[in-house]
């Protein structure tokens, strides 16, 4: 399965947050969203933003330490995943399979450190830092939910 590539620019702090919002109401229950990036991209700020879409009330930070934490949208369940400081086999045996084939939406921050555990089909995104307020987006995914998923962004993006 080969994956379809697409890279948009994002401006500000806001345009960020407008994506996700976008990506999380048009999410489904299963949908896993692999999240890489420089320190400081915006990882973070685009999962608050994404778990809001869903309807999360709480306050949605870092799992850093905890490495997943799940919360109760309106719409779907949120999973938040933060696997930076795991080993692929410390991950492996978390059970992550639960999640990613759930009935809520995933997301990955640090995902290609378990690259070879993650599912076959998801969104890849990696977020490049340019510099204060501007960041590239680079998208890459692989299956047909998400390859729709990706026109619906580029469709989004040209209304922006």
């Amino acid at each position: 399965m080969e994956w379809t590539k697409w890279q948009l620019a994002i401006a500000s702090q806001q345009q960020t947050e407008q994506l996700a919002a976008y990506m999380g109401s048009h999410s489904w229950p299963g949908a896993v969203i692999a999240l890489d990036g420089d320190l400081g991209a915006g990882k973070t700020t685009f999962s608050k933003a994404f778990a809001a879409a869903l309807g999360v009330e709480e306050v949605v930070s870092s799992p850093t330490f905890t490495i997943i934490k799940e919360y109760d949208g309106k719409q779907l369940p949120f999973y938040h995943m933060d696997v930076y400081r795991l080993s692929l086999e410390e991950a492996d045996e978390l059970g992550l399979d639960d999640y990613f084939y759930g009935q809520g939406v995933t997301i990955v921050e640090w995902a290609s450190l378990i690259e070879e555990i993650m599912p076959e089909e998801q969104l890849s995104i990696y977020i490049e830092w340019i510099d204060e307020a501007r960041r590239s987006f680079h998208f890459q995914a692989r299956g047909s939910r998400y390859e729709q998923l990706l026109q619906q962004l580029k469709k989004w993006s040209l209304q922006k």
